[in-house]
C-alpha cells in the first residue's frame, strides 16, 4: 500500500460537512485511487455510499455585474472526461464550490449516470466536456 498523506480541499470540505452534519455516519479515505474519493458508512459500518469529489475555485469574477453578484453564490469550472464518468463506480459525484466573495460552500450532488445523461443531452457525445456550474443564492444550480 502506497501511503497517502493528504486529501484535496474538496474532499476535506465534504468529509468535514458530513461529520459535522450527520454525526451517525463515518467517513473513510481510500488508501489508493480507485475513482472513489470518500466512503461514507453508517455507524455500524454495514451500509456504505461511495463519493467522487470534484473541487473548483470560484470563477465568479469581481468585475461581474452587480446584478449577477447579488444573485449568484459561486461559479465552478471542471474538465470532465466522459469515459471516466461513464465507468465511474462511485454512487454519487459531489461538486464543491466555495464562493470567494460569499465564503459559502455549495455541494452539487448527483449520481454519475444522471450526470452523464445530462451532459450528453446538453453537449452531445464528446470525449471531454468543459463545464461551468453556477449556483444561485436561492440554491439553484445551472450548467452554464
Amino acid at each position: 500500500m502506497r501511503p497517502i498523506f493528504t486529501i484535496h480541499a474538496g474532499e476535506y470540505l465534504v468529509a468535514s460537512h458530513i461529520e459535522s452534519s450527520f454525526r451517525r455516519l463515518n467517513v473513510w479515505v481510500p488508501s489508493k485511487d480507485t475513482g472513489v474519493d470518500l466512503l461514507v458508512t453508517d455507524r455500524s459500518n454495514r451500509k456504505a455510499l461511495s463519493l467522487q469529489v470534484k473541487f473548483s475555485k470560484d470563477f465568479l469574477l469581481i468585475n461581474t455585474t452587480a446584478f449577477l453578484r447579488k444573485n449568484l453564490s459561486s461559479v465552478g469550472w471542471w474538465t470532465i472526461n466522459a469515459e471516466k464518468l461513464r465507468m465511474s463506480t462511485a454512487d454519487l459525484w459531489v461538486f464543491v464550490l466555495m464562493g470567494i466573495h460569499t465564503k459559502e460552500i455549495q455541494f452539487v450532488i448527483i449520481p454519475p449516470e444522471k450526470l452523464l445523461e445530462l451532459f450528453t443531452n446538453l453537449h452531445g457525445r464528446k470525449k471531454i466536456w468543459q463545464i461551468y456550474l453556477t449556483v444561485t443564492k436561492s440554491k439553484k444550480c445551472w450548467e452554464t
